[in-house]
């Protein structure tokens, strides 16, 4: 099978230009103005852009939490990914404490191999570092591809692990050429905060942000630089909401120090104020939480600074009767909200559109960077000669809302019902096949491959 994609305007993180892509099999092989060459299928782009196919590196598949699961499978989650534009996910393994990462990852495994439709990746979380834990890193860097893992200053007495467990997981992994990624918040501060709360009989969901002020964001980044600058170790924050937090990375710089940031797409969008609107706020339950809007201009401005290299989504779906687990007490309501549909559109209509960011920027943040950071490029994140064929067909102009009655995560309420956008993905390819066209998905459960990643860099 052959395809020759004629006279699109391809964008990557350093180009904007027209021309054909020529693709066979699985990968681009050639590039070029009025290619002469015949293919299998020709299709004709004029008139849309050409993106790499994004890469949201921060995805809670079936995870379990509070007792239920994520509403998304890796079948459904990377199906929704496609038609927004979106062909590789990466998903978080989640060790069990007094159980080792091997059989986490079995576990994950399990519901990944043979279902997921789009590709995928995975972290480790590493939720209890010890002895045993310690060997298996070198196993999973080098025998697995996992070279990244994750660690959690927050959920204490669940996922949290402490600063001693931090610094040897950090010296561990700098050995064998991976990153540590953290959630990045002071999980005794919250702890107590939602105690205190609770006592009080502050039970709805605005007070889950009332919990966690930016003050216990911007300790934690701040200690977890530090940590990471010690040990020499590779550091990315995952989720990074405000200005108090990246301004502790601000600081890092000052000592030379390049500590990678992500942030997500409802963090430059949504803010505090979808907390007042009584129980229906569980929808934007998450951790951490929608911040102020004075946080929204502070990260398109790291966008453009440099200090701010990914967009991701933390897409983590709950169903409406999920979250109304948490009806009578905001400390049971499952956290996290779906996003992995929208990112692409969203970022392009409220970035590029509006004039926030450019479209090199958009491709940077949303594809190249990722698959940079996290040990994937050139293979993903660009459009070049020898990379996969994992191309989005973008019309830049057309208008259209977002909804429940049209998404197709599998979660009963969109984060985003009824907000306008300019821009629509109309075609994806992954690895060469058309994935998305005219509204349907073209490929089947377990189309979606494993992506092995090398070890990192630690630049970009």
């Amino acid at each position: 099978m052959s395809l020759l994609i004629k006279n699109g305007r391809i964008i990557t993180a350093a180009d904007d230009y027209v021309a054909d892509i020529f693709i066979e099999g699985e990968s681009i092989t050639a590039i070029g103005k009025n290619l002469p060459i015949t293919a299998t299928r020709e299709i004709d782009a004029s008139g849309k852009l050409i993106f790499p196919g994004g890469i949201d590196p921060h995805v809670h598949l079936a995870m379990p939490f509070m007792g239920t699961f994520s509403s998304d499978t890796h079948e459904t989650g990377t199906r929704a990914a496609l038609f927004g534009g979106t062909t590789t996910v990466i998903d978080f393994v989640l060790q069990t404490q007094g159980h080792s990462l091997k059989e986490a990852l079995d576990d994950w495994n399990s519901r990944a191999r043979g279902t997921a439709v789009g590709d995928y990746s995975f972290h480790m979380a590493v939720t209890d570092f010890n002895e045993n834990t310690k060997a298996e890193i070198k196993t999973m860097i080098e025998e697995e591809g996992i070279t990244s893992f994750k660690t959690f200053m927050a959920y204490k007495g669940a996922l949290m692990i402490d600063d001693r467990q931090m610094v040897a997981l950090m010296q561990e992994v700098k050995k064998h050429g991976g990153m540590v990624t953290v959630h990045a918040t002071n999980g005794d501060m919250i702890d107590y905060l939602v105690a205190q709360n609770k006592a009080s009989g502050n039970l709805s969901p605005r007070y889950h942000y009332i919990s966690q002020p930016e003050v216990t964001e911007a300790e934690a980044s701040g200690r977890f630089a530090d940590i990471s600058n010690y040990t020499g170790c590779p550091g990315y924050i995952v989720h990074l909401t405000c200005e108090g937090a990246l301004n502790a990375v601000r600081n890092a710089t000052r000592r030379n120090q390049h500590v990678f940031v992500e942030t997500c797409i409802q963090y430059l969008l949504l803010d505090r104020s979808y907390y007042e609107r009584g129980f229906e706020s569980a929808k934007w339950v998450m951790s951490p939480p929608l911040r102020e809007p004075k946080d929204q201009d502070t990260l398109w401005a790291g966008i453009n600074q440099g200090l701010v290299n990914v967009v991701a989504t933390d897409h983590c779906p709950f169903m409406w009767e999920q979250k109304l687990m948490g009806k009578d007490d905001f400390s049971k309501i499952p956290n996290g909200h779906p996003a992995i549909e929208n990112r692409m559109e969203l970022l392009y209509s409220e970035g590029v559109h509006e004039k926030k960011i450019t479209l090199n920027k958009f491709v940077e943040v949303a594809c190249t960077n990722p698959a940079k950071i996290f040990g994937m490029f050139p293979r993903k994140g660009t459009i070049g000669i020898g990379s996969d064929a994992d191309l989005v067909i973008f019309d830049p102009n057309e208008e259209h809302v977002l909804s429940v009655s049209s998404h197709h995560m599998n979660v009963d309420y969109s984060a985003y019902e009824g907000w306008p956008v300019t821009g629509k993905v109309k075609m994806v390819l992954l690895r060469g096949q058309v994935a998305i066209e005219n509204g349907e998905c073209l490929l089947q459960k377990g189309a979606g491959q494993f992506i092995r990643r090398n070890k990192v860099k630690g630049i970009i």
